[in-house]
């Protein structure tokens, strides 16, 4: 159920704990207690949150506060939206204090999505190079960018920063126009980059009961792509089972996965919302 975290030697599970569903909330304390305990019962290693995903945060924080000893069993991850330096250096601080940690597993680069946002990291009061420091400095253990907006923006992230792993969509509509699953994808597993899928149930729209089309069937369709790990937002213990019991099914047979694809095709321009207008 475990795969490595790209060229980092780490091992993590073949999906995830996303940040959204019920911890990206406020308010919301026993209900996502109860999802992240879920997940660790699950096996599940990997936990997703970031700066500006409301509570999420603070709710593992009150986890590892008060279990410090699970906190060496899970490999966590967040991410800053800042563009500058400074401002990346103040996102980072805050995460390790609402987390109740003193070191974190993954620091992602958040929502790259255009080239004048590719800039402005690079820059020389840019957040890239805050990333990197952090990373040299022990305070965390591997750096990644995301991304949903455009493929060649993120393609480039990929190709020219120092990163170990990305995070875009991986989902059957993206098998439809070509991108982050012909060209981001291929790009990343050239660089030995992780690949962390997201969007996998395209925020619950891609669901039909008419059609079949049921979170396991999304889950395995994004196992059966080369990445590392899909992250699955969960509101409620039961979803949280329902993500694992899917991953120990395993892939999605590459007829299967064809034939999704092509069942959402037509739709694919209306579906993937999260894009650059394609």
């Amino acid at each position: 159920m475990k795969r490595r975290f790209g060229r980092t030697g780490q091992e993590v599970t073949r999906v995830g704990l996303g940040g959204e569903g019920v911890l990206r909330t406020y308010g919301r304390h026993a209900e996502a207690k109860a999802v992240i305990t879920e997940a660790l019962n699950q096996g599940i290693t990997y936990f997703d949150s970031a700066r500006v995903y409301a509570g999420s945060e603070d709710y593992y924080g009150e986890v590892w506060g008060s279990r410090p000893d699970l906190r060496e069993r899970v490999f966590l991850a967040s991410k800053s939206a800042s563009r500058q330096h400074a401002d990346a250096e103040m996102d980072l601080q805050m995460t390790l204090q609402r987390m109740k940690i003193e070191t974190l597993d993954l620091w992602q680069i958040h929502d790259v999505r255009t080239f004048t946002d590719i800039r402005d990291l690079e820059g020389s009061d840019g957040a890239l190079e805050a990333f990197i420091e952090a990373r040299d400095s022990g305070i965390v253990r591997y750096i990644g960018v995301t991304g949903h907006h455009d493929p060649d923006v993120l393609s480039h992230a990929v190709e020219a920063w120092p990163i170990d792993a990305v995070m875009m969509p991986v989902n059957p509509v993206e098998g439809a126009p070509g991108g982050f699953l012909s060209s981001t994808l291929p790009a990343a597993r050239e660089q030995g980059v992780a690949v962390i899928g997201m969007k996998v149930l395209g925020g619950s729209h891609y669901l039909s009961s008419d059609a079949g089309v049921t979170a396991e069937i999304l889950v395995r369709y994004a196992l059966a792509q080369d990445i590392t790990v899909a992250i699955v937002g969960c509101s409620t213990p039961l979803e949280v089972q329902a993500l694992a019991a899917a991953a120990r099914k395993g892939p999605l047979p590459d007829e299967e996965a064809a034939a999704l694809v092509e069942a959402f095709r037509p739709y694919a321009r209306e579906l993937a919302y999260y894009r650059e207008p394609m």
